[in-house]
């Protein structure tokens, strides 16, 4: 079977391709997902101990987990060593389970691939870019966003030109709905994996 990580920069698209992959019948598995689930399990109490009141029955408060880390966000490391890892095993055990159900492709979306540097056992990189002025366009029209917030997101992301480098493959969103569909599918065949 083939592991594919899936990445990109912020509002590139990455999950509309996630999305057309999943439509597919492509079995996928999205980071963000895994870390909302343990926010209602396993991460609780370790975050709590961390940073003491950002959890509520049961579960990790978001915004006081947010609030905590702009106060003091070199306390970030702290929660990264708690949550990557239960991140990349909840990863490795979809993938061992979309293999032992047969699947010749599946695919996990993990937004900082790069940037972390952690060894998720993918096999290939699909890389999701836009036009720069199509994401910063995207990004500011989602809710609760700002030009500060995106600045800070993008600061911490690795430049769109660097993950291109990266890449096995590569899907464009610039263009329409339609055009990144058929690049979609035009990828799944390619890979042998079309359903």
């Amino acid at each position: 079977m083939l592991r594919l990580g899936l990445t990109g920069s912020i509002a590139s698209g990455k999950s509309t391709v996630g999305r057309m992959l999943a439509e597919l019948g492509v079995p996928l598995i999205a980071a963000d997902d895994v870390v909302h689930e343990l926010y209602r399990g396993a991460a609780v109490a370790p975050i709590e101990a961390l940073f003491p009141g950002t959890t509520r029955n049961g579960e990790v408060d978001r915004a006081a987990l947010s609030r905590t880390l702009v106060k003091a966000p070199g306390k970030l490391a702290a929660l990264e060593a708690v949550v990557h890892p239960l991140v990349r095993a909840r990863i490795r055990a979809f993938l061992d389970e979309a293999e032992r159900h047969g699947a010749k492709l599946a695919v996990a979306d993990i937004p900082l691939l790069f940037e972390t540097g952690a060894d998720y056992g993918l096999d290939a990189v699909l890389v999701v870019t836009a036009p720069e002025a199509a994401i910063r366009e995207r990004a500011l029209s989602r809710p609760g966003m700002s030009v500060e917030k995106l600045a800070a997101i993008l600061a911490r992301q690795m430049p769109q030109a660097e993950k291109r480098k990266r890449a096995d493959y590569l899907i464009d969103t610039g263009a329409s709905l339609d055009d990144t569909r058929r690049q979609v599918v035009d990828l799944v065949n390619r890979l042998g994996q079309g359903t």
